[in-house]
């Protein structure tokens, strides 16, 4: 099986592709869609669901995992994040992937023990898990998380 790991953001998606076969878990792809950040949004919205898109139809995951969203302090920052969010999600469906969606501490706590830790503690737990020759840029380690929890947890319900 193939799975998708999606980070999405405004000015950075980050994307990783993990195969799971026979209990092992492969890397297949990681990395970053950067729109220009001087770009207007709905032109960066493209980008990140054209990029999801090529990304997708070149490799074909059977499943694809996103954080839930969540509003932190200024609701209009989640509110494009939640669009953004919406490009990958129907990059997903258009391409034939099934959508699953975990909170954000889940994936922590699949990679490194606990769904408290940073950035750095999960970047370099992929690092060791997942056999990297360096540690995945943050957005990416994102993604890969959210992927590798997925392979964890595909008894989830789907979104």
């Amino acid at each position: 099986m193939m799975i998708c790991g999606v980070d999405p953001g405004t000015v950075v998606t980050g994307y990783g592709l993990l195969s799971v076969q026979n209990g092992g878990v492969e890397v297949i792809d990681y990395g970053c869609i950067r729109p220009p950040s001087q770009w207007k949004l709905s032109d960066r919205y493209l980008a990140i669901y054209e990029g999801l898109l090529s990304l997708l139809d070149r490799f074909q995951p059977q499943a694809m995992a996103v954080e839930t969203q969540f509003v932190r302090h200024n609701p209009q920052s989640a509110l494009k994040l939640g669009m953004a969010r919406g490009c990958a999600i129907l990059a997903a469906r258009k391409s034939g992937a099934a959508v699953f969606e975990y909170p954000p501490s889940r994936p922590k706590k699949a990679v490194v023990g606990h769904g408290q830790a940073s950035k750095y503690q999960v970047q370099a737990m992929l690092k060791v898990l997942l056999n990297l020759k360096d540690l995945p840029p943050e957005d990416a380690a994102d993604a890969l998380a959210l992927a590798f929890c997925h392979a964890h947890n595909r008894s989830t319900k789907e979104f």
